[in-house]
């Protein structure tokens, strides 16, 4: 079977999404919506980046797909402003490098891996920040903001070297099953 330009529902390994395909990364991308809200009095601890990570790694690049439902879910719930942007292209950063890491077994890592991300994300937000106001603008915020990354890659670090190997197992029994 070739694929057409109109076949916008073929991932990049040209599988269909089958209906089960469909089911679960709808409710993986509002789980992982309805997980950060709960954990939302936390600053900047989340299990955004640990969901991620699970879905590159267990689905490939169909992965793409609960990831940006869950940004969309963002974006519909909490309105459109200048975060919008940095998540249309952090959060594929992520992906990628998890995608391109997949075959690491190694707990530690993946918390590495997790925890820097969460380290460098004031900094990834930092360039769109420059075309917005300059160098100056975005060094700025971002150096204020390293309190809340130091957070982030904190938490991020303890949540991925616990959950990431249990979650991963789950995920692709559930995922065969399908």
């Amino acid at each position: 079977m070739t694929a057409t330009p109109s076949d916008w529902y073929l991932t990049m390994d040209k599988k269909r999404l089958s209906i089960g395909d469909i089911v679960l990364f709808g409710v993986l991308g509002a789980l992982t919506f309805a997980m950060k809200v709960v954990m939302s009095p936390l600053p900047n601890i989340e299990p955004v980046s640990l969901m991620i990570m699970l879905f590159a790694v267990t689905f490939g690049w169909k992965g793409l797909y609960p990831t940006y439902l869950y940004v969309a879910m963002e974006i519909l719930c909490f309105g459109f402003s200048l975060w919008n942007i940095y998540y249309l292209y952090i959060w594929a950063v992520l992906f990628v490098l998890a995608v391109l890491l997949r075959k690491m077994e190694h707990p530690v890592g993946w918390a590495i891996l997790s925890g820097g991300f969460g380290l460098l994300f004031g900094a990834l937000c930092g360039i769109v920040d420059i075309f917005i106001g300059g160098i100056g603008y975005a060094v700025a915020k971002w150096i204020s903001g390293i309190s809340f990354d130091l957070l982030h890659c904190g938490g991020n670090f303890v949540i991925a070297l616990l959950l990431f190997v249990p979650l991963r197992k789950l995920l692709t029994k559930l995922y065969k099953r399908i």
